[in-house]
């Protein structure tokens, strides 16, 4: 490793920045300037919506969350479910597709009785605004063991997430029977969501970890920094092409999974602490050559603008855009590696500081593929040990399944599932 002003190895970076990681915070999101090519890496988010927010359609053959342009702000919440039987489970879901439909279309909440306590938190008003919030809902393969008779049914490449080897996973950070995500441009928004649901689920689930995130808007243009001070998510596959989606992203029927899973798409969520203040004593070139990316421009070392397409066959001693850069591995640009391009939501995340002192800062990294040991695996493979990983630690997360869409207001979250 590099000397960083007398600063020690990874041992250190370690021992110093992580020994009070622990709480919980704020979030947000970024839209999808299409581009060419994927860098399926960790680091890696998009640009943010901007302008008046329309509602999120609701209702559909997928979840239209996972697709639309990401919203500012962000909470990513993991739940244990404490229903005591598969009746009580299908409740739940129930329940959590009627707060859904309601909070993503707006509304006036249902009038308290006299005595009763009011039936919404007023946070937004007598009027729930639609706000652009969306709501993903997915499951995580704990769901899949003996107490709701689901053994059998889960997705059938949904496991636990590994540990991988530059990982510093903490348990109280990881997994989940259910993961919910919601996203919106106002951060008022996304907590009376937040709030409206664990109070209609209580009994139903609890809370097992919860980061909220953050992005910011383009400076000065194109696509949002991420907390190094690098342009974050240049590359990502075009969300708006439905082949593009199909082939990457939403599970299909004949691909054996259960014909319940039709629809649906593997989520990875990882919760990545960057060591922002060993990173900030890095001489800029050093920092450039590990990304591979100008910081300014978001350009390839060997291009000028951000959506260059980086020239690998012309420089293969990787003497201008190094072997072992971030975008490099994360996506070689081969025919083979086409297809292990994944679509990423990234946020930034703040919770203050740790116990030594040391801000507590980094990335809320998420994405959806149709296959996690083809897409996301294969590129942490490739990762692993790469420069980048002396100042970053990802401690948490997990493997989800982001259910199918609901159809109708007759359909309900997980309905095919569990009738």
């Amino acid at each position: 490793m590099r000397d960083m002003n007398g600063v020690g190895r990874r041992g250190f970076l370690r021992g110093a920045a992580l020994a009070g990681a622990g709480l919980a915070t704020g979030g947000a999101a970024p839209a999808d300037p299409p581009a060419p090519g994927s860098e399926p890496a960790l680091l890696t988010g998009q640009g943010p919506a901007t302008g008046a927010a329309p509602p999120v359609p609701f209702h559909g053959r997928h979840q239209a969350s996972v697709l639309a342009p990401p919203r500012r702000v962000t909470a990513y919440t993991a739940f244990d479910v404490t229903a005591r039987n598969r009746r009580e489970l299908t409740e739940l879901m129930r329940t959590l597709t009627a707060r859904a439909r309601f909070l993503t279309g707006g509304g006036t909440p249902e009038p308290a009785g006299i005595t009763g306590p009011p039936t919404d938190s007023g946070l937004l008003g007598p009027q729930v605004p639609a706000g652009g919030l969306s709501v993903t809902l997915a499951v995580g393969a704990a769901l899949f063991d003996d107490r709701f008779g689901l053994h059998g049914r889960a997705p059938r490449r949904l496991t636990t997430m590994p540990a991988f080897p530059d990982d510093d996973l903490q348990t109280d950070w990881c997994h989940g029977d259910i993961g919910l995500q919601l996203c919106a441009d106002d951060t008022d928004t996304v907590l009376h969501a937040l709030r409206d649901i664990a109070r209609h689920t209580r009994g139903g689930m609890q809370v097992r970890w919860r980061l909220d995130g953050f992005t910011s808007p383009p400076r000065p243009s194109g696509t949002p920094r991420n907390l190094m001070g690098f342009k974050d998510g240049t590359a990502n596959p075009d969300a708006r092409s439905a082949g593009e989606m199909d082939r990457l992203v939403w599970t299909g029927a004949g691909a054996g999974e259960p014909d319940w899973a039709v629809g649906g798409s593997y989520q990875v969520v990882r919760l990545i602490r960057m060591l922002v203040e060993f990173w900030d004593r890095v001489s800029l070139t050093e920092q450039e050559r590990m990304f591979g990316r100008a910081r300014e421009t978001g350009a390839p070392l060997d291009g000028d603008r951000e959506q260059d397409t980086p020239d690998y066959p012309a420089d293969p001693k990787g003497e201008v855009i190094p072997l072992d850069s971030h975008i490099r591995l994360a996506n070689p640009r081969t025919p083979s590696s086409a297809g292990q391009r994944l679509l990423r939501r990234a946020y930034n995340y703040d919770r203050g500081v740790d116990g030594n002192g040391n801000l507590d800062m980094g990335l809320l990294f998420c994405c959806y593929q149709r296959d996690l040991a083809r897409q996301f695996e294969t590129v942490q493979r490739r990762l692993a040990g790469e420069p980048l990983t002396d100042y970053i630690t990802p401690f948490g997360g997990g493997y989800f399944f982001a259910l199918p869409g609901v159809r109708d207001t007759t359909d309900w979250y997980g309905r095919a599932l569990l009738t």
